[in-house]
């Protein structure tokens, strides 16, 4: 029988790699879709584990782009064949990749079946181990290509002796985990951390098939036959596995899947079971290994965020009640593990957008908190776990927190100024706090506070400073009895006004005129 033709896809545009995978019945012709990346860093993770004949690869990529993946690949592996896709303007790239030794390119803008297609089998053509016919004759339909399909919802018929030569065992269950979460790069390349869990239970247990699921690039999944009797011992072999691996990395951990017997069911539990479970970890990072049955008691559903009350608070400048309320919210948010993960970093981000706009209305400068929202959305989407997205909100609700004291120090600076000035002007008048304090429309009791608070003396000491500062002015400058430059300044009674003089300047009128 003939060998399939494995094709590995890297693009960062999904629709891109979707629309690839979709194009034709690739087995018909000899090809086998075994995975995608967005890319090249990706990618590499991916090409010691799937072992691709050929890499369709995009020249213009985040992280790692085309033209560097292909230098790395071609050094690594030098038997994988490369296809470049490029748009019109990327020719120097392309003509880069030449010189590492890429089989040919397209056109993105002619991507079209019949020219993919074409390329692909002249290319599989030149790999002498292959012994590619151009799809004709009997090709030998994978296990691993079957797994491919059903992970990927394709509405096919598969022969069922394909996964019973395979699978000898009575039932299956999927393991996974985030790739992103787990080990870190070495110098020498990227481990794979689904091969090293796969070893190690293989190597404590004796009845067990495992076999790598194909699935997003920043996923590691395992496909594992097994006895339902020995099910409860494999979740307590790979909880143990699972606690080793976190001892070094918080937050890193895997789901394990229910045990089920029909392998057809393989695509089911893979989006409605192992999925859900891997957004569950965001809520529950702590677990090194979750199950279904293991998640923390399902808290009571959040009630939707009143959206409108919190700008009415927000615009009423009751900001202490308005952040409580918020806090309150996002606390019964992140138990709520039912929820997708992306609809509480969403919620998350849209709330920094409102109250950037909300202050911004409300008068407030919010230019430095407008630049660095962006770094909050950024900071909260990849946030790994519900407890590291609150963080960030909570980083964004103290910034907000300073912007909102200081407009209101500023705001205090001002009232103080006038006050200040007020005083200036009738400091000769026999002025009070409870006169100042109607004057203004304050509180007396109020004013004694706030007046504490915003100057560095309190009313009775600033009154009598500026009355001795004037007092000592007109000492110096005219002929005046003291008697009456007391009352110029605001005193009636003259020995107070000779007690207080003497406090603040160390002598009496009468030696300071002498003095000066």
């Amino acid at each position: 029988m003939e060998q399939m033709c494995r094709i590995l896809i890297v693009d960062d545009e999904t629709l891109v790699r979707q629309g690839i995978k979709h194009y034709l019945s690739w087995e018909q012709y000899g090809f086998e879709i075994i995975g995608e990346a967005s890319n090249g860093r990706e990618a590499l993770e991916l090409i010691e584990t799937v072992q691709p004949h050929i890499v369709i690869t995009d020249i213009v990529m985040p992280l790692m782009d085309g033209e560097e993946f292909t230098r790395v690949v071609k050094s690594r592996y030098p038997h994988i064949e490369i296809i470049v896709l490029s748009s019109y303007g990327e020719f120097e790239y392309v003509r880069s990749t030449f010189q590492s030794g890429v089989a040919d390119y397209i056109l993105k803008p002619k991507l079209e079946t019949e020219e993919l297609l074409r390329v692909l089998q002249k290319t599989a053509r030149r790999i002498p181990s292959l012994q590619y016919s151009g799809g004709s004759g009997e090709h030998t339909v994978t296990v691993e290509s079957v797994i491919g399909k059903l992970v990927a919802s394709y509405d096919f018929e598969f022969d069922p002796d394909i996964p019973q030569r395979h699978f000898p065992y009575s039932g299956f269950c999927l393991l996974g985990a985030d790739r992103g979460r787990l080990s870190p790069k070495d110098g020498a390349g990227l481990s794979d951390p689904g091969q090293q869990f796969a070893d190690s239970l293989r190597a404590s247990m004796e009845h067990i098939v495992i076999m790598p699921v194909p699935a997003d690039s920043h996923l590691s999944v395992l496909l594992i036959n097994v006895e339902q009797a020995d099910y409860a011992h494999l979740l307590a072999k790979a909880e143990s596995l699972a606690q080793s691996s976190a001892t070094g990395q918080p937050g890193s951990g895997w789901v394990v899947s229910r045990w089920f017997s029909e392998f057809s069911e393989l695509g089911s539990i893979f989006r409605d079971r192992l999925m859900k479970l891997l957004d569950s970890r965001f809520y529950v990072p702590e677990a090194p290994l979750l199950t279904e049955d293991s998640l923390p008691q399902q808290a009571s559903h959040t009630a939707v965020f009143d959206l409108k009350r919190f700008a009415e608070e927000m615009k009423r400048e009751h900001f202490e009640a308005a952040f409580q309320s918020l806090r309150h919210h996002v606390a019964g948010m992140a138990q709520d593990y039912s929820s997708p993960a992306s609809e509480f970093r969403s919620f998350l981000g849209n709330i920094v957008f409102n109250i950037t706009i909300l202050l911004g209305g409300s008068g407030y400068d919010v230019k430095e908190l407008d630049k660095a929202k962006f770094a909050y959305f950024q900071a909260i989407e990849e946030a790994g776990n519900v407890h590291e997205a609150t963080a960030r909100l909570e980083d964004f609700l103290q910034e907000a927190d300073i912007l909102i004291s200081l407009k209101r120090q500023q705001a205090g600076d001002d009232s103080m100024k006038m006050l200040l000035d007020y005083i200036n002007d009738h400091y000769s008048e026999p002025l009070s706090l409870t006169a100042l304090a109607k004057h203004f429309h304050f509180n007396p009791s109020y004013l004694s506070t706030y007046f504490a608070a915003h100057n560095q003396e309190g009313f009775s000491e600033y009154l009598n400073k500026v009355r001795i500062d004037q007092a000592a002015e007109l000492l110096r400058s005219s002929t005046a009895p003291i008697s009456e430059i007391s009352s110029m300044v605001g005193y009636s009674d003259h020995s107070y006004f000779t007690k207080v003089f003497k406090k603040l300047t160390g002598i009496s009128p009468s030696q300071y005129r002498r003095k000066h």
